[in-house]
């Protein structure tokens, strides 16, 4: 079996002919249904709450009858299943009510009465740095790192050219197809808890610790899950306490699946950013050295903030090699609906900002951009900006020189200059961005926190079973995993079972976020399946169990955020080519042309779809999804005014791929999953400039504001 060459998905046929069941399909005999009590203040103390009388067979469920501890688990215990005496954010969950209508149940909400004492709210990054009032510790930051390498004392007073910007970014809401939904069962002292999840044994923790139940008393089951990009990672934590608790309560089936309009609110979003970056230069436009200061708007709780902080940090020189560096991150609080976990977290702010802020330096130093980039890529053996060793080839040149022969980038980008002189009706205009994005959890984190595990079971019919915690949510795992399994056991497809995971049965192997499934997971599941087939034994059920190790020769400080921040990069090359209309500002796209190293591809079609959808995602968040907030309430909560790219906004897309295998990733497979959302953004963002001739330091980047920049 060629394992690149593209096969039928294995949950095509279900999915196509409605056949999949998702959690709002499923029904449970006698079960309850549940709708959320919200703050409707951004910051208030509960004075008082009056609930009214309730028909039999009706619930109330709040803080008081949580058994175990009221705090989801996470890096810190700082968010509350149920709102405990404060809120700290429009739609803060108070109480559920649960029954058998959901009219009834809506009727019982419009009756309760809550008393606040509203609070002075923090509202943004800059309210949330010099308030008295913190919502979080005594500065009002969730985390405030930094990180160096060498110095740059000596290299300030020596440069010829100091160059600074500041780049903002804004929210952007995953808008998977299937909103957020669970299903709380309890009997026979165990709960469990159904529902549409990327990181079941997350879930499994935060169940644990708000029940107060042992291990063995709490159960896990992933339903196919409609999307995620991360808005599923830790949100269902808190949900899924809820219906524990609240089936535990009742004694029956309980449950919460959201609205559209509900699920916007409430659930997190990417972080807004506020991005400084100064680069100190000489006069071979070599960077000495490089300044980044990170700005995260975190919300109202910390939730996964002080990692996507991390992962922000380290993308911020991106793919140049830097001698000199100093990197300053923080994560501010603010009364606003958390940020979390999204597709890139925390790097396509900062490779956005990066990226835009070579095009200045260039500009300002009056010679080509992209000879400057090529100027200063990293190469082989070079240290990263955490001093880490760039160990496998870098071909970013040959990347680059590739994207070019296709789009006829330098080519066009010096015909548009002209061509818009000459045809004000229509400008035109052409971006590159150049990037990369790292595999697996940084550092350590695969060894000492993660410690991935799993199962492999052969019956004695010799079927296998691959028994793994990461989910399918879309993105095609089912069938790249099978393949693996069937490739290394020399197997028909057909002979491999991998069915969505439940904590009883399937091991930790960690989560599906990351950009780690394949190239971490996969690989334990090669080595399963080589270990199996060097002993196997006919007619006789078999079991395999591996576990994660981490790669010899990588080293990592953790507290100092020195060393090999990622044992492997996937690297990418995007151009975006555009048409604007000088009088609306309206943006076309005309072309997108995309090279991707991602190793070997584990399937093509599945990798094509990666490629596409990823594009299209990033585009969304440099040019068409607006989300403001104000006074701490988001003004665009439908699908009518949140406006994501559809079919129609799909322009033609060119991509290939770059081989440099990853010896320590199944067959050579390396990240694919945030890698190709990542470089979208920045090149549509610098189409536009070029295509304009002005500097544009935001996104998404809006017409209005285009029209306002040029008056």
């Amino acid at each position: 079996m060629d394992i690149s060459k593209k096969i039928i998905r294995v949950d095509a046929e279900d999915k196509l002919l409605g056949k999949s069941k998702y959690i709002g399909d499923i029904e449970f005999e006698n079960m309850l249904f549940a709708k959320t009590v919200r703050s409707d203040r951004v910051r208030a103390k509960i004075k008082s709450i009056k609930y009214p009388k309730l028909p039999k067979g009706y619930f109330i469920v709040d803080k008081n009858d949580v058994p175990g501890l009221n705090k989801v688990k996470a890096i810190e215990n700082d968010q509350p299943f149920f709102a405990d005496g404060v809120v700290n954010y429009i739609g803060e969950p108070i109480a559920l009510v649960i029954g058998e209508s959901k009219y009834k149940i809506l009727d019982l909400i419009s009756q309760i009465e809550i008393e606040y004492e509203d609070l002075e709210a923090i509202y943004t990054i800059e309210d949330g740095l010099k308030t008295s009032n913190p919502i979080f510790g005594v500065d009002n930051c969730f985390a405030d790192y930094h990180y160096s390498k060498n110095s740059l004392e000596e290299v300030k007073s020596k440069a010829k050219y100091v160059i600074s910007g500041e780049y903002k970014t804004g929210y952007q809401e995953q808008m998977y197809l299937e909103p957020q939904g669970v299903v709380g069962i309890y009997k026979n002292g165990k709960v469990e808890v159904h529902g549409s999840m990327q990181c079941p044994y997350y879930i499994k923790g935060a169940v644990e610790q708000c029940m107060g139940f042992d291990p063995e008393n709490v159960r896990i089951v992933q339903t196919t899950t409609g999307g995620a990009f991360g808005g599923k990672e830790d949100y269902p934590s808190l949900i899924a306490g809820h219906v524990a608790v609240a089936a535990y309560k009742a004694k029956q089936p309980v449950q919460l699946i959201f609205s559209r309009e509900e699920d916007v609110e409430v659930t997190p979003k990417r972080h807004p950013s506020i991005i400084h970056l100064t680069s100190y230069i000489d006069q071979n436009h070599k960077i000495m050295g490089m300044e980044a200061d990170i700005k995260l708007e975190g919300g109202a709780y910390l939730t996964l903030s002080a990692i996507v902080l991390q992962r922000s940090m380290f993308a911020a020189i991106g793919v140049y090699n830097v001698e000199n560096v100093f990197v300053r991150g923080q994560a501010i609080a603010t009364n606003t609906v958390p940020s979390g976990a999204f597709r890139g977290f925390g790097a396509p702010q900062s490779i956005f900002a990066l990226e835009t802020h070579m095009e200045k330096c260039a500009k300002e130093m009056g010679v080509d951009a992209l000879d400057f980039k090529l100027k200063n890529l990293m190469k082989q053996n070079d240290r990263s900006s955490t001093n880490g060793i760039m160990r496998d080839p870098i071909i970013l040149p040959e990347m680059v020189e590739r994207t070019d022969e296709l789009s006829k980038f330098r080519k066009k980008k010096a015909e548009f200059s002209k061509y818009n002189k000459t045809n004000p009706e229509k400008l035109k205009g052409i971006g590159m961005s150049i990037f990369f994005h790292g595999g697996g959890f940084t550092g350590s984190g695969e060894q000492d926190h993660i410690k991935a595990k799993i199962k492999l079971h052969k019956s004695s019919e010799g079927k296998i079973n691959l028994l793994l915690a990461n989910v399918e949510m879309g993105q095609g795992v089912h069938t790249t995993m099978k393949k693996i399994a069937a490739k290394t056991l020399d197997l028909p497809i057909e002979s491999i079972a991998y069915n969505n995971p439940d904590t009883d049965y399937t091991m930790d192997s960690g989560p599906t976020a990351a950009s780690r499934t394949i190239m971490v997971v996969g690989k334990l599941v090669q080595e399963a399946c080589e270990e199996l087939k060097a002993n196997w034994i006919d007619d006789k059920e078999q079991t395999i169990i591996t576990n994660y190790r981490q790669p010899e020769g990588f080293n990592w400080d953790d507290k100092n955020f020195i060393g090999d921040v990622y044992n492997s990069y996937s690297w990418g090359v995007n151009v975006v080519e555009v048409s604007v209309d000088p009088i609306t500002f309206q943006v076309d796209v005309d072309h997108i042309w995309a090279i991707y190293d991602i190793g070997k591809a584990i399937d093509e079609m599945v990798v094509r779809g990666q490629i596409e959808g990823g594009i299209i995602q990033g585009l969304g968040y440099g040019g068409l999804e607006v989300m403001e907030v104000k006074k701490g309430k988001i003004q665009q909560k439908s699908i009518t005014d949140y406006i994501i790219p559809t079919s129609k906004d799909v322009p033609k897309i060119t991509s290939e791929l770059m081989n440099v295998p990853y010896i320590h990733g199944p067959y050579g497979a390396k990240g694919l999953g945030e890698l190709t959302l990542i470089g979208t953004a920045p090149a549509y963002s610098l189409a536009v400039s070029n295509a304009l001739d002005m500097e544009i330091n935001k996104i998404p980047v809006k017409p209005e504001e285009l029209i306002k920049l040029v008056k």
